[in-house]
């Protein structure tokens, strides 16, 4: 999409189907949840697109320039499940 600049991708635990995928970004001003969720279902399988969108300032990085999926899935863990809420 030309409205993100950076993304990561990352599983977080699910109940019903084992595992959700969580889609953490870096996106210009402006581009809003609705058209990234058009723009994945267009392009990808209904099954395999993002099940929640969140918008964060960078990606955490390590010394090499990797995302550091850890610490995505510790932040995106807290942020949709507030409290220990299922």
């Amino acid at each position: 999409h030309p409205g993100v600049r950076e993304v990561s991708v990352v599983g977080l635990p699910d109940p019903e189907w084992g595992e959700r995928a969580v889609a953490c970004l870096v996106v210009d001003p402006g581009t809003a949840e609705a058209e990234l969720d058009a723009w994945c279902l267009a392009r990808i399988a209904r099954f395999k697109r993002p099940k929640h969108y969140v918008f964060v300032s960078s990606l955490p990085k390590n010394n090499y320039g990797k995302v550091v999926k850890t610490e995505l899935r510790a932040r995106d863990a807290a942020e949709l499940h507030p409290q220990g809420a299922a």
